[in-house]
């Protein structure tokens, strides 16, 4: 059963006044007056980050991303998610797509107790649900093997901490389309073999999962399949050890 489907997509990024130089907010709001009075956008530089991928994913698939940096992974990821508009082509998906990022938008001020209710809300759960799950979710992202973190706010914890906690948020709730942009690369041994495991539930539970990395070890031990992007462009698709021998010998890695 196909639940994510993507045809000839691109996605183009416009960087105003990239060619003048002048990038105060003053110049950015006298050039957004003249163009709104019909004078040609000047000074603009296109950015071509993803260019004409296509391929369609399936239930129980979990699926890499890899590429140099700037290849257009997390890109593509967002355009699934209906982050980012195609300039081209299409996204088509079955259920509700859901994008966790190492910057995932939570409340810094909040502590991580309402970030979990925060979290949970917003990807659909009731509060019965987030009550349930509560204590999962804080026993799994290990905020508080060393103290009280979870009452504190977030802005006081490390990035990894940030990260561990929107995993396991993210992965207390079973997904149509989990993509997961390097959230695992945070954390210890012991929390990166937790994610790897949960996202194998995941995946059993008839789900789609993507998943973005520069670990080629986390996407050998979770993923039976593999996109390899280069400038935007999908170079390789097919079953995880063959991409990533070519991707190795290809990046020296």
């Amino acid at each position: 059963m196909p639940t994510v489907v993507v045809d000839d997509v691109h996605i183009v990024y416009r960087v105003h006044g990239a060619k003048s130089g002048r990038g105060g907010a003053t110049a950015a709001l006298s050039r957004m007056l003249r163009r709104g009075a019909g004078d040609p956008e000047r000074g603009v530089r296109t950015v071509h980050a993803v260019r004409g991928v296509s391929f369609t994913a399936h239930r129980g698939e979990a699926i890499g991303l890899i590429g140099s940096n700037g290849s257009g992974k997390s890109t593509l990821l967002r355009a699934i998610a209906g982050l980012l508009p195609p300039e081209r082509g299409r996204v088509y998906t079955d259920g509700q797509p859901s994008l966790l990022g190492v910057n995932a938008a939570l409340m810094g001020d909040l502590t991580g107790e309402r970030n979990v209710v925060l979290g949970g809300l917003a990807m659909g759960m009731s509060r019965e649900q987030i009550k349930e799950r509560y204590q999962e979710i804080v026993d799994f992202s290990g905020i508080n093997d060393k103290g009280d973190f979870i009452s504190l706010p977030m802005r006081t914890y490390s990035s990894g901490m940030q990260a561990r906690l929107r995993f396991s948020i993210a992965a207390a709730k079973d997904h149509d389309v989990l993509m997961i942009d390097e959230a695992l690369a945070t954390g210890d041994a012991r929390f990166r073999a937790r994610s790897e495991a949960r996202v194998r539930e995941l995946r059993e539970h008839a789900g789609t999962v993507f998943l973005v990395s520069h670990s080629n070890q986390s996407i050998r031990d979770t993923c039976n399949r593999v996109l390899w992007l280069e400038r935007g462009e999908l170079r390789l698709d097919g079953p995880t050890e063959e991409v990533l021998r070519a991707y190795e010998k290809f990046s020296g890695k």
